[in-house]
């Protein structure tokens, strides 16, 4: 239990400033897009980039840790798939719903929560966490929803060509996918980072972890959409329940050390992320069961993640 004041409960404390701050007026929703582009574009990106840039391989061989964390989100976002098969569903809007179901806050909420109880030794496992999440379900996402529209207004193979063009350059313009592997890639050279370089990302990335959680609590304070109370029920379910069994279940078949079997779960337990919301807005798609599951989701979670810690730390 004092894991759980000592660690869980400043991290969501961070979030509740930051609704508080919205509530009050203190910052109003201007700042939530400015501060989720600081946090995107320059804290997160330089703290990835110190981390991996300092890693060695031995540091990221941890595949039982890949195979939880990712299996995880695919039985998530499969099962969501498969439980939403209305009459008349989108594929786009089925596979935003999957997002919502499996699509952890592994940078914004993810990271802050780890460094507090795993220390910086967990680093490379929330990196991969990030990748999994930002690279490879994100991406799956995109192309579920490109082929969706296209189909519906007609496309044919080179749409979907041009499907897989887009995606892999939206991915690319990404910073939480392009700042890691740039470390990577700087690690591989074997060169240590000069001094003020290290000192520059340390002073930017330290950033990074209360800057996104106050974030969180501005866009929480923004959700005000209805929406279908057992949709977001069943999404919130799988988020917070469904998809931390799956990791739990995967991450017994697969050996890992202690500390990161921890960490698939807790961070398979964490709420729904902001991705998904941006990723409707960006296709025009019905947004408000996917804010209405961000925001119960990190509502619930401030008890389902601090019973999950106290259950790991005994």
């Amino acid at each position: 239990m004092q894991s759980v004041i000592d660690a869980v409960l400043p991290v969501f404390a961070l979030i509740g400033i930051g609704y508080l701050a919205a509530a009050s007026g203190v910052l109003d929703a201007g700042v939530t897009d400015a501060l989720n582009r600081f946090v995107v574009w320059l804290a997160l990106p330089a703290l990835l980039f110190a981390a991996t840039a300092k890693m060695s391989f031995a540091d990221i061989d941890h595949p039982g840790f890949a195979v939880a964390s990712g299996g995880a989100m695919a039985a998530t976002f499969g099962l969501s798939m498969v439980l939403d098969r209305r009459r008349g569903k989108r594929l786009a809007d089925r596979a935003i719903e999957g997002l919502d179901a499996a699509y952890a806050n592994s940078g914004f909420l993810g990271i802050p929560l780890g460094l507090a109880l795993f220390g910086n030794a967990i680093l490379p496992a929330l990196v991969i966490s990030v990748l999994l999440t930002a690279c490879l379900l994100f991406a799956f996402a995109i192309v579920l929803i490109e082929a969706d529209l296209a189909r519906a207004e007609g496309g044919s193979a080179p749409g979907r060509w041009a499907t897989l063009v887009r995606t892999a350059a939206s991915l690319a313009r990404n910073p939480l996918l392009v700042s890691p592997v740039a470390g990577g890639i700087w690690a591989a050279t074997g060169l240590a980072l000069p001094l003020p370089a290290d000192r520059f990302l340390g002073l930017l990335g330290a950033a990074a972890s209360p800057c996104a959680l106050v974030t969180i609590g501005l866009f929480l304070h923004q959700q005000r959409e209805r929406a279908d109370t057992a949709e977001v029920a069943r999404l919130v379910g799988l988020k917070l329940v469904g998809q931390p069994l799956f990791a739990l279940a995967f991450a017994w078949l697969v050996p890992m050390p202690k500390p990161w079997f921890d960490a698939a779960v807790l961070l398979a337990a964490l709420p729904t992320g902001t991705g998904p919301f941006m990723l409707a807005k960006l296709y025009g798609r019905e947004a408000a069961a996917t804010s209405r599951a961000i925001l119960v989701s990190t509502v619930l979670s401030v008890v389902t993640v601090s019973a999950l810690v106290a259950w790991l730390g005994r």
